[in-house]
């Protein structure tokens, strides 16, 4: 879909994610419409969101639709800028705008994915997405990653749409073996 706008990109990434039979196949057509509106003309992209913050990546909204059931977000990453250790407890397709962002997965180990105490994480594999590039993840039952930019890369800019509004989630204590759900907040 060449020249892909902001609110055709929201239409049809609702209708997509309507019509899919799980997660998987949500990502799996929503990935596509993700580089389409990387490709094509960025000026949805407003100066608000590439607003950036000296101690920690921002978080800036560009779309929470009025039913919850999605959300797009501009994060905004300089070097040396990470998440903690989380999960999203939905599915969600990331676009890189500007820059290279990385990703390292953890994987649940202790056999108990609903406890929130006695966790055992694992480090899982590596992602380097780097500008122009989509990536895409389904909770199973949950995608535990931390995500940011080394100190020795440029700023990054990144687009995250989630299957739903993305006003909290489950933070992961590696050394206390914990998570606790916690309310995030954006521009």
């Amino acid at each position: 879909m060449p020249g892909l706008s902001l609110e055709g990109f929201v239409a049809e990434a609702r209708r997509l994610a309507d019509a899919a039979e799980s997660p998987a196949d949500c990502v799996d057509t929503i990935a596509p419409l993700m580089l389409d509106l990387l490709q094509g003309d960025r000026s949805f992209l407003r100066e608000e969101h590439y607003r950036s913050d000296p101690d920690h990546y921002a978080r800036n909204a560009i779309h929470i639709s009025d039913d919850g059931r999605l959300s797009l977000f501009a994060l905004v990453w300089n070097p040396g800028q990470w998440t903690p250790i989380h999960d999203h407890g939905t599915w969600g397709v990331v676009g890189v705008a500007q820059g290279v962002l990385e990703e390292r997965g953890f994987i649940r180990t202790d056999g108990h994915d609903d406890r929130d105490t006695g966790i055992a994480l694992a480090r899982g594999g590596v992602i380097l997405v780097g500008n122009g590039s989509v990536s895409t993840f389904v909770p199973n039952p949950d995608h535990i990653h931390k995500t940011g930019v080394s100190e020795d890369r440029q700023q990054c800019v990144s687009l995250h749409l989630y299957g739903r509004d993305m006003s909290n989630f489950h933070v992961y204590d590696r050394d206390a073996g914990t998570r606790k759900l916690i309310d995030v907040k954006h521009n």
